[in-house]
């Protein structure tokens, strides 16, 4: 089922401004947590030798923010304080087409980000023994004939000794079907958490998600900075508060993914879009926040997320705006 009703499809011209690609490259070099002293001064020389290096990064700097990548260290206004007069700086507003110099910058952005992304992943995957690319799903047996998933982008070392079957979740998602061992636990750590199982079926997600731990069968000790928790079939962990919070869930429905589905119940088009983003390169962008709060259920193919983006625009009436393969706008219904 894919409808065009109230989608619009949009492409940039690839000749782009090569101050402003330069821009968007130091943009996102910068706010790499490996940035160097060495590139903050190679910047600085950069941005000095021409005002027109200085204004263009100003400009994707302003888009980068209103992308959510940096924190805007501007001053909030207070509630008494007047709004500040006309559209604030690197604003989506205007024509519902934005100008060009506005789509090309943010699919600059989008390219560079995605380009810095994949390097941290591949990082990831060298230290790893088994991964999978990003929009793929990988299916694996570990030494002891224990059956592990890797949702997309997902990287894992295994770290089996005489004492426990160790796992290290690197990046990404993976569940594991773990056969019994009284003698020889099995652990998996990643996102801060350790997740120590005899024989039993669970998902541990280790990319900062509010929901990092699922039990499908049987039962998983779940320890970490907030505390500890036990964790049975049909529960999962919800980290907030201050602690590990133990709740019922679909767990099943929450493993689809193993399968190629991706099912959501009444879930926010917000968190739907953050997750098909998990499967493709490039960044989907939400435009409208009152949008995002609608909601939805259904089932999609993790592995055509551009089929899934139509069905949203066609049975919500959103405008979806493809600037390039590695940036899609969700705007505003119609």
């Amino acid at each position: 089922m894919a409808g065009s009703d109230g989608a619009e499809a949009d492409g940039i011209d690839d000749g782009d401004d090569p101050i402003e690609r330069a821009a968007a490259a130091w943009v996102a070099r910068l706010s790499s947590s490996d940035a160097t002293e060495a590139d903050h001064r190679a910047f600085e020389a950069w941005r000095e030798a021409d005002p027109a290096h200085a204004a263009a990064y100003a400009e994707m700097d302003a888009l980068w923010r209103r992308l959510g990548q940096l924190p805007d260290p501007r001053p909030r206004r207070g509630p008494l304080e007047e709004p500040a007069k006309g559209p604030p700086e690197g604003s989506l507003k205007g024509s519902p087409k934005g100008s060009p110099k506005t789509l090309s910058g943010l699919a600059a952005l989008a390219l560079i980000g995605g380009g810095l992304a994949y390097e941290v992943g591949l990082l990831d995957r060298l230290r790893a023994d088994l991964w999978s690319d990003v929009g793929t799903i990988a299916h694996a047996t570990l030494p002891d004939g224990s059956g592990v998933a890797l949702n997309t982008d997902t990287a894992i070392a295994v770290r089996f000794t005489a004492q426990e079957r160790g796992i290290a979740l690197l990046r990404g998602e993976a569940s594991f079907d773990v056969v019994p061992d009284p003698n020889r636990p099995f652990v998996v750590r990643g996102g801060g958490l350790s997740v120590r199982a005899v024989g039993t079926r669970f998902f541990l997600r280790a990319d900062g998600a509010g929901r990092p731990v699922g039990v499908a069968e049987g039962r998983v000790d779940v320890s970490g900075p907030s505390g500890r928790a036990v964790v049975s079939a049909g529960e999962e962990i919800r980290v907030g508060g201050g602690a590990l919070q133990v709740a019922a869930a679909d767990v099943e429905r929450d493993l689809a993914w193993r399968d190629g589905r991706l099912i959501f119940a009444g879930r926010p088009l917000a968190a739907v879009l953050a997750e098909l983003d998990r499967y493709r390169r490039g960044r989907i962008v939400l435009l409208d926040s009152r949008l995002g709060e609608r909601r939805v259920t259904g089932a999609f193919d993790a592995r055509n997320t551009d089929e899934a983006l139509d069905v949203i625009a066609a049975t919500m009436g959103a405008r979806i705006r493809r600037l390039s393969p590695l940036l899609v706008l969700v705007g505003s219904p119609l």
